[in-house]
Protein backbone atom coordinates (compact mmCIF):
# COMPACT_ATOMS: atom_id res chain seq x y z
CA UNK A 1 0.00 0.00 0.00
CA UNK A 2 1.40 3.25 -1.00
CA UNK A 3 2.16 5.69 2.06
CA UNK A 4 2.52 9.58 1.62
CA UNK A 5 2.92 12.41 4.31
CA UNK A 6 -0.34 13.94 4.13
CA UNK A 7 -3.37 12.59 2.10
CA UNK A 8 -5.57 15.25 1.85
CA UNK A 9 -9.33 15.05 1.30
CA UNK A 10 -11.16 17.12 -1.33
CA UNK A 11 -9.93 19.24 -4.43
CA UNK A 12 -11.77 22.14 -4.60
CA UNK A 13 -10.13 25.21 -4.22
CA UNK A 14 -9.63 24.28 -0.01
CA UNK A 15 -7.92 21.12 -0.80
CA UNK A 16 -5.86 22.29 -3.93
CA UNK A 17 -5.14 25.42 -2.68
CA UNK A 18 -3.58 23.02 0.90
CA UNK A 19 -1.97 20.31 -0.75
CA UNK A 20 -0.08 22.43 -3.07
CA UNK A 21 1.23 24.65 -0.39
CA UNK A 22 2.55 21.31 1.60
CA UNK A 23 3.96 19.71 -1.53
CA UNK A 24 5.81 22.89 -1.78
CA UNK A 25 6.64 22.96 1.83
CA UNK A 26 8.58 19.03 1.14
CA UNK A 27 5.57 16.88 2.47
CA UNK A 28 4.58 14.18 -0.13
CA UNK A 29 1.16 14.61 -0.66
CA UNK A 30 -1.85 12.72 -2.49
CA UNK A 31 -4.86 14.87 -3.46
CA UNK A 32 -7.79 12.43 -3.36
CA UNK A 33 -11.63 13.98 -5.08
CA UNK A 34 -14.33 12.15 -5.30
CA UNK A 35 -15.99 13.35 -8.12
CA UNK A 36 -14.13 12.99 -11.73
CA UNK A 37 -13.03 16.22 -12.55
CA UNK A 38 -11.81 18.64 -9.10
CA UNK A 39 -14.03 21.50 -8.05
CA UNK A 40 -17.35 20.73 -9.35
CA UNK A 41 -19.37 21.48 -6.76
CA UNK A 42 -18.80 24.80 -4.62
CA UNK A 43 -15.66 25.76 -6.42
CA UNK A 44 -16.77 25.46 -9.93
CA UNK A 45 -20.26 27.34 -9.48
CA UNK A 46 -18.71 30.04 -7.43
CA UNK A 47 -19.14 33.70 -8.30
CA UNK A 48 -16.37 34.40 -6.76
CA UNK A 49 -15.18 38.32 -6.02
CA UNK A 50 -11.92 39.35 -4.48
CA UNK A 51 -13.27 42.50 -1.99
CA UNK A 52 -11.64 42.89 1.93
CA UNK A 53 -14.91 44.45 2.96
CA UNK A 54 -17.34 40.84 2.63
CA UNK A 55 -17.36 38.54 5.79
CA UNK A 56 -16.98 38.04 8.88
CA UNK A 57 -13.43 39.84 10.66
CA UNK A 58 -11.35 36.63 10.04
CA UNK A 59 -12.31 36.35 6.56
CA UNK A 60 -11.35 39.78 5.92
CA UNK A 61 -8.09 39.24 7.43
CA UNK A 62 -6.96 36.10 5.68
CA UNK A 63 -8.36 37.69 2.34
CA UNK A 64 -6.00 40.84 3.32
CA UNK A 65 -2.86 38.28 3.70
CA UNK A 66 -4.25 36.65 0.09
CA UNK A 67 -4.23 39.85 -1.79
CA UNK A 68 -0.15 39.56 -2.39
CA UNK A 69 -0.50 36.16 -4.25
CA UNK A 70 -3.80 37.31 -5.71
CA UNK A 71 -2.12 40.62 -7.13
CA UNK A 72 1.43 38.95 -8.22
CA UNK A 73 2.45 39.72 -11.20
CA UNK A 74 1.47 36.78 -14.34
CA UNK A 75 4.59 34.16 -14.39
CA UNK A 76 4.98 30.43 -16.27
CA UNK A 77 2.93 29.05 -13.99
CA UNK A 78 0.01 31.69 -14.66
CA UNK A 79 0.02 33.31 -17.46
CA UNK A 80 -2.90 35.36 -17.01
CA UNK A 81 -3.94 37.79 -14.13
CA UNK A 82 -6.12 36.20 -11.21
CA UNK A 83 -8.28 39.54 -10.90
CA UNK A 84 -10.56 41.72 -12.68
CA UNK A 85 -11.32 44.90 -11.66
CA UNK A 86 -14.87 45.34 -10.50
CA UNK A 87 -15.73 47.19 -7.77
CA UNK A 88 -18.43 46.38 -5.01
CA UNK A 89 -21.72 48.23 -3.93
CA UNK A 90 -23.35 48.06 -1.21
CA UNK A 91 -26.40 49.31 -0.92
CA UNK A 92 -29.22 50.68 1.38
CA UNK A 93 -32.94 51.57 1.35
CA UNK A 94 -33.78 55.05 3.49
CA UNK A 95 -34.99 52.01 5.95
CA UNK A 96 -31.95 49.97 6.12
CA UNK A 97 -29.40 53.08 6.48
CA UNK A 98 -28.50 52.33 10.19
CA UNK A 99 -27.14 48.75 8.66
CA UNK A 100 -25.61 50.93 6.13
CA UNK A 101 -23.92 53.28 9.10
CA UNK A 102 -22.65 50.03 10.81
CA UNK A 103 -20.73 48.64 7.64
CA UNK A 104 -19.30 52.05 7.18
CA UNK A 105 -18.05 52.54 10.49
CA UNK A 106 -16.43 49.02 10.87
CA UNK A 107 -14.92 49.62 7.20
CA UNK A 108 -13.50 52.43 7.77
CA UNK A 109 -11.38 53.96 4.63
CA UNK A 110 -11.60 50.27 3.21
CA UNK A 111 -14.58 51.62 1.52
CA UNK A 112 -16.31 54.84 0.81
CA UNK A 113 -19.98 56.45 1.84
CA UNK A 114 -21.42 57.67 -1.41
CA UNK A 115 -24.98 59.40 -2.33
CA UNK A 116 -28.00 58.65 -4.43
CA UNK A 117 -26.21 60.39 -7.64
CA UNK A 118 -23.18 58.36 -7.34
CA UNK A 119 -24.77 55.32 -7.04
CA UNK A 120 -27.00 56.25 -10.06
CA UNK A 121 -23.67 56.66 -12.19
CA UNK A 122 -22.13 53.39 -11.08
CA UNK A 123 -25.43 51.37 -11.84
CA UNK A 124 -28.14 52.95 -13.47
CA UNK A 125 -30.43 50.58 -13.73
CA UNK A 126 -30.95 50.93 -9.79
CA UNK A 127 -34.41 52.58 -9.24
CA UNK A 128 -33.78 55.95 -7.65
CA UNK A 129 -36.62 55.63 -5.30
CA UNK A 130 -35.37 52.11 -3.68
CA UNK A 131 -31.63 53.91 -2.97
CA UNK A 132 -30.38 55.97 -0.08
CA UNK A 133 -27.03 55.65 -0.10
CA UNK A 134 -24.08 53.32 -0.37
CA UNK A 135 -20.95 52.08 0.72
CA UNK A 136 -18.33 51.62 -3.02
CA UNK A 137 -15.41 49.34 -2.39
CA UNK A 138 -13.37 50.41 -5.52
CA UNK A 139 -10.89 47.79 -5.61
CA UNK A 140 -13.29 44.83 -5.33
CA UNK A 141 -12.44 42.72 -8.59
CA UNK A 142 -13.47 39.19 -9.95
CA UNK A 143 -11.33 35.99 -9.58
CA UNK A 144 -10.54 33.73 -12.25
CA UNK A 145 -11.49 30.83 -10.26
CA UNK A 146 -11.01 28.70 -12.57
CA UNK A 147 -6.60 29.81 -13.44
CA UNK A 148 -6.70 29.85 -9.50
CA UNK A 149 -7.69 26.31 -9.00
CA UNK A 150 -5.96 25.02 -11.97
CA UNK A 151 -2.30 27.14 -10.78
CA UNK A 152 -2.69 25.41 -7.51
CA UNK A 153 -2.89 21.86 -9.30
CA UNK A 154 -0.32 22.18 -11.38
CA UNK A 155 1.77 22.91 -8.52
CA UNK A 156 0.92 20.01 -6.68
CA UNK A 157 1.89 18.50 -9.30
CA UNK A 158 5.30 20.06 -10.36
CA UNK A 159 6.38 19.67 -6.68
CA UNK A 160 5.42 15.74 -6.76
CA UNK A 161 2.00 15.38 -5.12
CA UNK A 162 -0.64 12.81 -7.11
CA UNK A 163 -4.23 14.17 -7.80
CA UNK A 164 -6.85 11.03 -8.00
CA UNK A 165 -10.11 11.61 -9.26
CA UNK A 166 -12.75 9.24 -8.91
CA UNK A 167 -11.64 8.68 -5.61
CA UNK A 168 -14.63 8.58 -3.09
CA UNK A 169 -13.67 8.09 0.57
CA UNK A 170 -15.04 4.74 1.55
CA UNK A 171 -13.38 4.51 5.28
CA UNK A 172 -10.89 6.08 7.44
CA UNK A 173 -8.75 3.94 10.30
CA UNK A 174 -6.13 4.53 12.53
CA UNK A 175 -3.06 2.73 13.94
CA UNK A 176 0.40 3.29 14.91
CA UNK A 177 2.06 4.36 11.53
CA UNK A 178 -0.76 6.95 10.79
CA UNK A 179 -3.72 6.60 8.80
CA UNK A 180 -5.42 3.92 6.25
CA UNK A 181 -7.57 5.78 3.77
CA UNK A 182 -10.30 3.36 1.49
CA UNK A 183 -11.09 4.77 -1.41
CA UNK A 184 -13.11 3.61 -4.55
CA UNK A 185 -9.61 4.14 -6.75
CA UNK A 186 -7.90 2.13 -3.64
CA UNK A 187 -6.27 2.37 -0.43
CA UNK A 188 -3.42 4.71 0.82
CA UNK A 189 -1.21 5.57 3.98
CA UNK A 190 -0.91 8.87 5.22
CA UNK A 191 0.51 10.10 8.40
CA UNK A 192 -1.47 13.28 8.26
CA UNK A 193 -5.19 13.77 6.85
CA UNK A 194 -6.65 16.95 5.64
CA UNK A 195 -10.02 16.87 5.78
CA UNK A 196 -10.85 19.55 2.93
CA UNK A 197 -14.27 18.00 2.03
CA UNK A 198 -16.71 20.76 1.99
CA UNK A 199 -20.28 19.61 2.42
CA UNK A 200 -18.84 16.03 3.04
CA UNK A 201 -16.31 17.61 5.57
CA UNK A 202 -18.30 16.00 8.99
CA UNK A 203 -19.45 12.35 7.09
CA UNK A 204 -15.84 11.96 6.76
CA UNK A 205 -14.84 13.18 10.19
CA UNK A 206 -17.55 10.46 10.88
CA UNK A 207 -15.98 7.77 9.01
CA UNK A 208 -12.60 8.52 11.00
CA UNK A 209 -14.39 8.12 14.64
CA UNK A 210 -14.28 12.20 14.96
CA UNK A 211 -16.51 14.57 16.14
CA UNK A 212 -18.27 16.46 13.66
CA UNK A 213 -17.74 20.48 13.78
CA UNK A 214 -21.20 21.20 13.46
CA UNK A 215 -21.17 21.93 9.28
CA UNK A 216 -24.21 23.21 7.96
CA UNK A 217 -24.30 22.84 4.15
CA UNK A 218 -26.49 25.68 2.43
CA UNK A 219 -27.46 26.35 -0.70
CA UNK A 220 -27.25 28.93 -2.83
CA UNK A 221 -29.37 29.83 -5.99
CA UNK A 222 -27.77 31.88 -8.83
CA UNK A 223 -29.22 32.78 -12.83
CA UNK A 224 -27.88 34.45 -15.85
CA UNK A 225 -30.26 37.00 -17.53
CA UNK A 226 -29.36 38.88 -20.35
CA UNK A 227 -29.03 42.37 -19.63
CA UNK A 228 -31.03 45.51 -20.76
CA UNK A 229 -31.00 46.69 -24.21
CA UNK A 230 -28.76 50.22 -24.51
CA UNK A 231 -26.15 49.56 -21.24
CA UNK A 232 -22.89 48.89 -21.80
CA UNK A 233 -22.39 46.69 -18.06
CA UNK A 234 -18.69 45.99 -18.27
CA UNK A 235 -17.68 48.47 -15.53
CA UNK A 236 -20.43 48.14 -13.74
CA UNK A 237 -19.75 46.83 -9.72
CA UNK A 238 -20.65 44.12 -8.28
CA UNK A 239 -23.94 45.27 -6.00
CA UNK A 240 -25.11 43.75 -2.95
CA UNK A 241 -28.06 44.72 -0.51
CA UNK A 242 -26.79 45.98 2.55
CA UNK A 243 -28.64 42.90 4.74
CA UNK A 244 -27.44 40.52 1.78
CA UNK A 245 -30.96 39.78 0.44
CA UNK A 246 -29.69 39.74 -3.20
CA UNK A 247 -26.92 40.40 -5.36
CA UNK A 248 -26.36 41.43 -8.80
CA UNK A 249 -22.90 41.37 -10.81
CA UNK A 250 -21.94 41.50 -14.58
CA UNK A 251 -20.48 37.84 -15.98
CA UNK A 252 -19.05 37.44 -19.23
CA UNK A 253 -21.72 39.59 -21.24
CA UNK A 254 -24.73 38.41 -18.92
CA UNK A 255 -25.93 39.32 -15.44
CA UNK A 256 -25.50 37.16 -12.75
CA UNK A 257 -28.09 37.76 -10.02
CA UNK A 258 -28.70 35.77 -6.77
CA UNK A 259 -31.50 35.47 -3.58
CA UNK A 260 -28.46 35.19 -1.34
CA UNK A 261 -30.15 32.04 -0.18
CA UNK A 262 -28.96 30.30 2.69
CA UNK A 263 -31.10 26.81 2.60
CA UNK A 264 -29.87 24.14 4.71
CA UNK A 265 -29.62 20.98 2.50
CA UNK A 266 -27.88 17.60 2.88
CA UNK A 267 -24.53 16.90 1.13
CA UNK A 268 -25.37 16.50 -1.96
CA UNK A 269 -24.97 17.84 -5.84
CA UNK A 270 -26.84 20.73 -5.37
CA UNK A 271 -29.55 22.03 -7.74
CA UNK A 272 -31.92 25.10 -8.26
CA UNK A 273 -35.09 25.54 -6.64
CA UNK A 274 -38.01 26.98 -8.86
CA UNK A 275 -39.40 29.11 -6.03
CA UNK A 276 -35.47 30.48 -5.04
CA UNK A 277 -35.42 31.61 -8.48
CA UNK A 278 -38.76 33.21 -8.40
CA UNK A 279 -38.11 35.20 -4.83
CA UNK A 280 -34.64 36.20 -6.44
CA UNK A 281 -36.33 37.60 -9.66
CA UNK A 282 -38.87 39.36 -7.27
CA UNK A 283 -36.40 41.21 -5.22
CA UNK A 284 -34.02 41.76 -8.52
CA UNK A 285 -37.29 43.86 -9.86
CA UNK A 286 -37.65 45.58 -6.62
CA UNK A 287 -34.51 47.39 -6.83
CA UNK A 288 -33.55 47.42 -10.55
CA UNK A 289 -35.44 48.30 -13.62
CA UNK A 290 -34.52 45.14 -15.00
CA UNK A 291 -36.96 43.17 -16.87
CA UNK A 292 -36.42 39.51 -16.94
CA UNK A 293 -37.63 38.05 -20.01
CA UNK A 294 -35.98 34.50 -19.38
CA UNK A 295 -33.57 32.77 -17.40
CA UNK A 296 -30.62 31.69 -19.53
CA UNK A 297 -29.03 29.48 -16.87
CA UNK A 298 -29.91 28.35 -13.40
CA UNK A 299 -27.61 26.76 -11.09
CA UNK A 300 -26.95 26.08 -7.16
CA UNK A 301 -23.92 25.48 -5.08
CA UNK A 302 -23.38 24.34 -1.67
CA UNK A 303 -21.65 26.97 1.16
CA UNK A 304 -21.07 25.13 4.07
CA UNK A 305 -20.64 27.16 7.94
CA UNK A 306 -20.13 26.21 11.12
CA UNK A 307 -22.12 27.94 14.05
CA UNK A 308 -19.69 31.49 14.32
CA UNK A 309 -19.51 31.67 10.29
CA UNK A 310 -15.77 31.41 10.17
CA UNK A 311 -13.42 28.70 8.81
CA UNK A 312 -12.00 25.40 10.53
CA UNK A 313 -8.71 24.93 10.11
CA UNK A 314 -6.86 22.61 13.03
CA UNK A 315 -6.10 19.28 14.46
CA UNK A 316 -8.96 17.34 15.80
CA UNK A 317 -7.67 17.01 19.86
CA UNK A 318 -9.38 13.98 19.92
CA UNK A 319 -7.19 12.13 16.99
CA UNK A 320 -3.86 12.69 16.44
CA UNK A 321 -3.14 13.50 12.72
CA UNK A 322 -6.11 14.38 11.47
CA UNK A 323 -6.63 17.86 10.35
CA UNK A 324 -9.99 20.24 9.77
CA UNK A 325 -9.83 22.59 6.69
CA UNK A 326 -13.57 23.48 6.55
CA UNK A 327 -16.26 25.73 6.94
CA UNK A 328 -15.07 28.47 4.44
CA UNK A 329 -18.48 29.49 3.98
CA UNK A 330 -18.92 31.48 0.78
CA UNK A 331 -15.04 33.22 1.33
CA UNK A 332 -13.33 30.04 0.24
CA UNK A 333 -12.12 31.22 -2.89
CA UNK A 334 -10.74 35.04 -2.02
CA UNK A 335 -9.64 33.89 1.26
CA UNK A 336 -7.52 30.39 -0.27
CA UNK A 337 -4.10 32.10 -0.53
CA UNK A 338 -3.83 32.56 3.10
CA UNK A 339 -5.87 29.78 4.40
CA UNK A 340 -3.94 27.41 2.62
CA UNK A 341 -0.66 28.58 3.76
CA UNK A 342 -1.96 29.02 7.17
CA UNK A 343 -2.82 25.19 7.24
CA UNK A 344 0.44 23.97 5.52
CA UNK A 345 2.03 25.40 8.60
CA UNK A 346 0.09 24.17 10.89
CA UNK A 347 -0.09 20.65 9.61
CA UNK A 348 3.51 20.21 9.37
CA UNK A 349 4.61 21.79 12.77
CA UNK A 350 5.64 25.42 11.68
CA UNK A 351 4.96 28.78 12.76
CA UNK A 352 2.10 30.66 10.94
CA UNK A 353 3.64 33.09 7.93
CA UNK A 354 4.51 36.44 9.33
CA UNK A 355 2.21 38.26 7.11
CA UNK A 356 -0.72 36.60 8.05
CA UNK A 357 -0.39 36.75 12.17
CA UNK A 358 0.05 40.42 11.32
CA UNK A 359 -3.57 40.45 9.84
CA UNK A 360 -4.62 38.99 13.49
CA UNK A 361 -5.07 35.86 12.80
CA UNK A 362 -4.32 33.22 15.22
CA UNK A 363 -4.25 29.32 15.37
CA UNK A 364 -7.00 29.78 18.17
CA UNK A 365 -9.78 31.79 15.76
CA UNK A 366 -10.26 28.40 13.53
CA UNK A 367 -8.97 26.17 15.91
CA UNK A 368 -12.07 22.93 15.55
CA UNK A 369 -14.53 23.38 18.49
CA UNK A 370 -13.18 26.36 19.49
CA UNK A 371 -16.79 27.59 21.26
CA UNK A 372 -16.29 24.23 23.52
CA UNK A 373 -12.46 25.56 24.40
CA UNK A 374 -13.71 29.69 24.86
CA UNK A 375 -16.48 28.39 27.01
Amino acid sequence: MESWDVAVIGAGIAGASAAAELAALGARVVLLEREAQPGYHTTGRSAALFTVTYGPPVIRALSRASATHFNAPPDAARPHPLLRPRGALFIARADQLDALDALAAELGTAAQRIGQAETLAHLPILRPDYIAGALLDPVAADIDVDALHRQYLRTLAAQGGELRTNAPVLGLSRDSSGWKIETRAGAVNARIVVNAAGAWADEVAGMAGVAPVGLEPRRRTAVLVSPPAGHNIERWPMTVDIDERFYLKPDAGKLLLSPADETRSPPCDAQPEELDIAICIDRIQTAFDLPVQRIDHKWAGLRSFVADKCPVAGFAPEAPGFFWLAGQGGYGIQSAPALARLAAALVLGRPIPDDITAQGVTAAALAPHRQALAA
